[in-house]
C-alpha cells in the first residue's frame, strides 16, 4: 500500500546544491496530470521546433539525424567519429548510414587524426556550415520567440529542467562546453 494516493508523485530535489541555483522548496509534489502535460508539450515543441528543418532537409534526402550529425560536427570541428557515436548513443552501423551521405555530397570532412593516423576527425565543409547555418538560424528564431514570450527567468527555469532531464554524459559535454565559452576558446575535442 502506498503513502500517497496514486495520482500524486512526490519529488525530492537537491537543486541548493549544485552549482545551478535554487529553483524552489526541497520537496516538490506534482500530479500525474502534470507530467503529461509537460511531456505533451514537450512532444508539440519538438515538433513545431523541427518541422520547418525538416522540410528543408527532405528537399535534400536527409532527415532529423543528419541534421544531429550537422550540429555536433558543427559544434564541434574536428570531431573524432568516436565521440559522435558517444554524443548521438547510436551503433557504428547507424552512424555510417548517416555520415556516408553526407561525406559523399560534400557536407561533411573527414580527416586522419594529426597524432593518431587511426582517429577519423570531422568537420563541416563550407557547404556544411552553410546548411547547418541555415538550419540553425530557423531553430534560433523558434526558440528566440519562445524565450521573448516566455522572459528571463523562465528561460534560466527552463535551462535548468533540461539539464535535469539530461543523463550525466550529457551534462559532462555540456560542461566542458560551458568552461571552454568562459575561457573564450572551443570546446575540447
Amino acid at each position: 500500500m502506498q503513502d500517497h494516493p496514486q495520482h500524486l508523485s512526490a519529488i525530492k530535489t537537491d537543486i541548493g546544491s549544485t552549482s545551478h541555483g535554487m529553483a524552489g522548496a526541497g520537496l516538490l509534489f506534482l500530479r500525474e496530470e502534470e507530467f503529461r502535460t509537460a511531456q505533451d508539450t514537450l512532444f508539440f515543441a519538438m515538433r513545431d521546433l523541427n518541422t520547418a528543418p525538416d522540410a528543408m532537409l527532405a528537399e535534400l534526402g536527409f532527415g532529423r539525424a543528419h541534421h544531429r550529425c550537422l550540429h555536433w560536427v558543427g559544434r564541434r570541428p574536428d570531431l573524432k567519429v568516436g565521440d559522435l557515436l558517444d554524443i548521438l548513443a547510436i551503433t557504428k552501423q547507424s552512424l555510417a548510414r548517416v555520415l556516408g551521405p553526407l561525406i559523399q555530397q560534400g557536407y561533411v570532412l573527414q580527416v586522419k587524426g594529426k597524432t593518431d593516423r587511426r582517429q577519423r576527425l570531422l568537420t563541416l565543409s563550407e557547404k556544411g556550415v552553410a546548411l547547418e547555418r541555415k538550419l540553425f538560424e530557423i531553430q534560433r528564431e523558434r526558440l528566440a520567440g519562445a524565450y521573448r514570450e516566455a522572459g528571463g527567468p523562465a528561460v534560466d527555469g527552463f535551462r535548468r529542467v533540461l539539464r535535469g532531464m539530461t543523463k550525466e554524459q550529457g551534462r559532462k559535454y555540456l560542461d566542458d562546453m560551458e568552461a571552454a565559452r568562459a575561457k573564450g576558446s572551443r570546446a575540447p575535442v
